[in-house]
C-alpha cells in the first residue's frame, strides 16, 4: 500500500472491545467475513499515513480465510475464532516473510509457525501480515529503510516509540483490535505509553521460548498488548502457558489468568501497598511525565492503597542491561554475516555501535553481569516482600519528532547512548519481574502519557488486577486520536 491518504473515510470499527468481540465471533453475532471485511476497509483509509502493518495479505486471500472460519461449527470455535491479527514483524508466521525490518532478510518466508503463532492459530485467530518494527528491534522508535516509518495516531508528526510501535498504533487507531509485542528494554511498554494502549511484559517463562538463550543472560519476553487491560488479559490467556521446549517455563496455564477479569474489591484494594518512584531515584524525567507519577499515587490512594515513597535497590542494574543485551547481539552479528558480508556499511548507526559492543566483550564481563544481575534480582525479591507493586514511569520522556532517531537529552542532561533514555525500562526487564504500562494522562499538547506498574515475582495475575483498578479509576485510555485528517 501507498504512503498516501486514502480520500475514503473509514467505516466505524465493528467491535468496541476485544472481549465482546470475541464472543460475538464465537456465537456468529459478529461473522468473521463482516469483521475482515470492516478491518480491511480501515486498513485501506488509515494504514498508507500511519504505516502500521505491513506484508499485508491482498483483500480476498483475507476474504477466503474469514469465509472458511465462517463455516466452523459454533463448538468448534475457539476464544480467538475469527480475529484478524498481524503478529509483530519478529515472530515467524507460516508463509510469511520475517524481516525484522531488514532489507537483507526480506526473503526469509517461514515455512512453519512460531510456537507463539501457533497458539494464537488454534485460538482460531486469522493472520493478515505483520507489524511494523525498527531495524532488529533495537530502538524505541519504530522506522526501518525495508518498509519506512511508522507514525502516533495522536500527532502524525511524533513517533509511536518502539519496538512494538507498528502494533501499538494499529490498537489506538482501531486497525486491529487485539496486537502482540514483544520487550528487551521496553519495547512493549514504550509504544503502549506514547499511543496510549496497554502493553504488559510478563514475568519471564510465562510465555512461550522463541529465540536467544535458553538460561543465559536472558531478559527478552514476548507479551500482549491492546487498548484495556481485560482484552490484554483476554490475550495473554491464550499466549501465555508452559513450554515444554523452555528452561524457565513456568507451570500455571494461561486459562489461570482469566481471574485477572475479577476486580479487586475495597477491601482487596485497602491491603495493598504500593511504592511510588517518579524518577527510580537518579534518572532524567521529563517534567509532564513526572507530575503524571504522582498523580497516578494518589488515585491508588483515593483507592483505598497504601501509598509510599520507597524504590528497590537497583544499584548496577543499567550496566547489566547494556552488557547482556550486547552479548545477545552477538548471534544477531553470525547471522549477518552469513546474508551480508558488508553488513555493516548496510546497518543503522546504532545497531553496528551495540553489535559491536557485544562482540568486544569479555568473558569475564558477561560472567560479572550474570553475578551482579543475581545479586540485584536478590535485592528487588526483597522489597517486594513488603510491597504489593511499584508505580514508575514507562517512558522517560512523552513522544517525540518522527525525525530524530533516538532522544539525546532530558531536561538538559545529556544520554550517553540510544538506550539509555529508556533506562527506566530497561532496569527493570534485568529482574524478570512483570510489568505493565497502562494509559496515565496526556501533556498540555494532548500527547499520551503512560503509567508503568511492576509487580511482585512471578506476580502476573495479581499484577493485571492491579492495573485494571487503576485503568477503571481514571479512564484515560477510553480518549481516542483524532483519525480525521488521515482521510
Amino acid at each position: 500500500m501507498s504512503n498516501t491518504a486514502s480520500q475514503t473515510p473509514p467505516p466505524a470499527p465493528l467491535w468496541q472491545d476485544a472481549l465482546s468481540l470475541c464472543r460475538d465471533l464465537q456465537r456468529g453475532t459478529i461473522t468473521a467475513q463482516a469483521l475482515m471485511s470492516n478491518v480491511y476497509a480501515r486498513i485501506k483509509a488509515l494504514n498508507p499515513a500511519l504505516n502500521a502493518l505491513v506484508a499485508l495479505l491482498p483483500e480476498e486471500q483475507a476474504m477466503a480465510l474469514a469465509a472458511a472460519a465462517d463455516g466452523i461449527p459454533a463448538a468448534e470455535r475457539g476464544p480467538l475464532h475469527g480475529l484478524p491479527m498481524a503478529l509483530k514483524d519478529a515472530v515467524a508466521v507460516k508463509g510469511f516473510a520475517t524481516t525484522w525490518g531488514f532489507k537483507g532478510f526480506a526473503d526469509n518466508l517461514e515455512q512453519a509457525d512460531d510456537e507463539l503463532a501457533a497458539r494464537l492459530r488454534r485460538a482460531g485467530a486469522l493472520f493478515i501480515g505483520h507489524s511494523n518494527m525498527p531495524e532488529f528491534g533495537l530502538g524505541s522508535h519504530t522506522f526501518n529503510e525495508l518498509y519506512g516509518n511508522t507514525y502516533n495516531p495522536y500527532d502524525m508528526t511524533k513517533t509511536p516509540g518502539g519496538s512494538s510501535g507498528g502494533a501499538a498504533v494499529a490498537l489506538a487507531a482501531d486497525i486491529l483490535p487485539l496486537a502482540d509485542g514483544s520487550d528487551l528494554g521496553g519495547s512493549l511498554r514504550n509504544p503502549a505509553s506514547f499511543c496510549n494502549v496497554v502493553g504488559f511484559r510478563p514475568s519471564m517463562g510465562r510465555m512461550p521460548f522463541n529465540r536467544g538463550f535458553g538460561w543465559y543472560g536472558r531478559m527478552v519476553t514476548t507479551g500482549p498488548m491492546a487498548k484495556t487491560v481485560a482484552d490484554t488479559t483476554l490475550l495473554f490467556s491464550v499466549m501465555a502457558g508452559p513450554d515444554s521446549a523452555d528452561p524457565l517455563t513456568l507451570p500455571e496455564s494461561g486459562t489461570t489468568f482469566l481471574d485477572a477479569l475479577e476486580p479487586l474489591s475495597s477491601e482487596e484494594l485497602s491491603n495493598l501497598r504500593i511504592s511510588v518512584s517518579k524518577d527510580l531515584g537518579t534518572l532524567a524525567i521529563d517534567p509532564e511525565v513526572a507530575e503524571t507519577i504522582g498523580s497516578a499515587g494518589s488515585v491508588m490512594r483515593e483507592l483505598g492503597a497504601e501509598v509510599v515513597d520507597s524504590l528497590p535497590n537497583l544499584d548496577g542494574a543499567m550496566d547489566v542491561f547494556q552488557t547482556q543485551r550486547a552479548a545477545g547481539l552477538r548471534l544477531l552479528a553470525k547471522r549477518l554475516e552469513t546474508v551480508d558480508p558488508n553488513w555493516r556499511d548496510n546497518i543503522k548507526d546504532t545497531a553496528r555501535w551495540n553489535i559491536e559492543k557485544g562482540l568486544a566483550l569479555s568473558a569475564d564481563e558477561l560472567m560479572q553481569a550474570e553475578l551482579q544481575r543475581t545479586n540485584i534480582y536478590r535485592r528487588v525479591a526483597a522489597f517486594f516482600e513488603d510491597h504489593d507493586a511499584l508505580i514508575i514511569p514507562a517512558a522517560q520522556v512523552p513522544p517525540f519528532d518522527a525525525d530524530i532517531d533516538w532522544v539525546r537529552e532530558i531536561n538538559g542532561i545529556a544520554m550517553p547512548t540510544y538506550i539509555d533514555w529508556m533506562a527506566v525500562c530497561c532496569m527493570i526487564s534485568v529482574t524478570g519481574l512483570p510489568t505493565i504500562s497502562v494509559p496515565g494522562g496526556f501533556t498540555a499538547k494532548g500527547l499520551p502519557i503512560g503509567v508503568q506498574i511492576v509487580g511482585k515475582p512471578k506476580g502476573d495475575l495479581a499484577l493485571l488486577r492491579i492495573a485494571q483498578a487503576f485503568e477503571t479509576a481514571t479512564g484515560y485510555g477510553q480518549r481516542r486520536p483524532d483519525l480525521h485528517a488521515l482521510v
